[in-house]
């Protein structure tokens, strides 16, 4: 079995020379082992190779005397909601998540809808598969239920989020599972709705299913002026990802959209939102998130940049609502569980606008306050030796190493991450004016890159 497949926070690989049945039925067996019982709930998204992974991680789970909840085809955070909502001991969604077509992959969680992570489980899956791959599979020893939670997550959502703005909207499904998946959703709203790309197509004919790239938005940003449409929005293939186009073609910022969303939680008591309610924020995001929490009398805490992390510091400090630069936005729903979910991102910015009665742009504008780099990558030989070199250039200024190397000074700061995967280093940098942060980039890429 090709371990690389075992990534930082989930499973993912090309299908079938890297991630195949056989690898797929070990690692059914090793969950079934690490999680336990009684059931686990497994759904895929739309990609052809998804049937036959399905079919050999589910008598790896069978095979370990685990019965499965199939819920089908459906959005990531689905699977949150099913295994907490049915008291399942965890859920496997069968996805790759934004990655091309040729990659298929699992998003791992135990009970209440706890990710698992290389740090918190996946590990320990990796060596149990290892150690069973290559072995035939077992006899069924447990059933298949099937089982359709969706209309009970539609009624979850429109019963934490009850405005009804009469609106137009256009929603970029990137040929994803996410369109069909709310496709139920939007039904039930007041929503004018203009929908690309909703039909179900591993291969992406349209563009890629990133919408973090600017140009698998361009078509996105062309339809809502095209249409005058009060708002974009795409999702991302599995749906736990959303990126957000205002009236005027424009890309609202995720650390932006951050603060718009954490400041009307706060006002509005949304979420469970009390004073002194805590919000979380990935350590790249800009500073007006932490001064827009503080500023209603809550907490801001940051956290590392990855979803298992940002669950994880929410869990930690029961925080409600959270955000992440990559299009995550995190929720701590009334079932008690923390997830991502675009679905519920949606849902609760058409509460925002209700509430404002003011267009998106300008409701986003006022936190457009600092001048942010974008995250850059530099290729470097020796990553210690560079982020070594920055230290000692920066050694005047507040470091901490929670997440890379972060150094704050009172008008700017700077992150720099290493990957997970290679020899990069992500630079993220803000500071009061477009001409001070360019100055700044500039010696720091120096800095790296020499």
């Amino acid at each position: 079995m090709n371990e690389s497949i075992f990534k930082a926070y989930d499973v993912r690989g090309v299908h079938p020379d890297e991630l195949d049945t056989d690898a797929a039925l070990a690692i059914g067996r090793a969950v079934a082992r690490h999680v336990g019982g009684p059931s686990i709930v497994v759904g895929r998204d739309m990609r052809q190779s998804g049937i036959e992974l399905r079919e050999a991680l589910v008598a790896g789970l069978r095979g370990e005397g685990v019965e499965v909840i199939d819920i089908g085809r459906v959005a990531t955070p689905i699977v949150y909601y099913a295994a907490t909502a049915l008291g399942a001991a965890g859920g496997v969604m069968i996805t790759a998540s934004h990655n091309p077509a040729r990659y298929n992959g699992m998003k791992l969680c135990g009970r209440n809808a706890v990710p698992i992570g290389i740090e918190t489980g996946l590990a320990d899956i990796r060596e149990l598969a290892r150690e069973l791959h290559g072995q035939p599979p077992p006899a069924a020893r447990a059933g298949v239920r099937e089982q359709d939670v969706k209309p009970d997550y539609y009624r979850s959502l429109l019963d934490l989020f009850p405005a009804r703005p009469r609106l137009h909207a256009v929603i970029d499904a990137g040929n994803g599972i996410a369109g069909e998946a709310v496709s139920g959703l939007l039904e039930q709203l007041p929503l004018r709705c203009e929908r690309l790309y909703f039909e179900p197509d591993g291969s992406f004919p349209n563009h890629e299913a990133d919408p973090l790239k600017p140009e698998n938005t361009e078509d996105l940003r062309r339809a809502v002026l095209e249409h005058g449409a009060d708002l974009g929005v795409a999702f991302d293939v599995d749906g736990d990802r959303a990126v957000f186009v205002d009236e005027r073609g424009e890309t609202v910022p995720a650390d932006l959209m951050t603060a718009l969303l954490a400041d009307v939680v706060l006002d509005e008591g949304l979420l469970g939102a009390a004073p002194g309610a805590t919000m979380v924020y990935d350590l790249r995001s800009s500073r007006i998130v932490a001064e827009t929490v503080r500023a209603r009398g809550a907490r801001a805490e940051r956290s590392r940049v990855g979803h298992a992390f940002m669950k994880a510091r929410m869990r930690e400090l029961d925080a409600c609502f959270g955000g992440e630069l990559s299009g995550h936005y995190y929720f701590r729903f009334p079932l008690g569980y923390v997830a991502d979910d675009a679905a519920a991102a949606l849902m609760l910015l058409l509460q925002a606008l209700e509430l404002r009665g003011q267009k998106l742009s300008e409701l986003w504008q006022p936190y457009r306050r600092y001048a942010q780099s974008g995250e850059i990558n530099s290729r470097v030989q020796d990553v210690e030796s560079a982020l070594k070199r920055l230290r000692e250039a920066f050694a005047d200024g507040e470091a901490d190493e929670l997440d890379g190397l972060t150094v704050t000074y009172p008008d700017w700061w700077f992150n720099l991450r290493p990957s997970n995967t290679e020899p990069l280093l992500r630079l993220n940098l803000e500071a009061p004016d477009v001409a001070s942060m360019e100055r700044h980039r500039d010696r720091l890429l120096e800095l790296v890159r020499g």
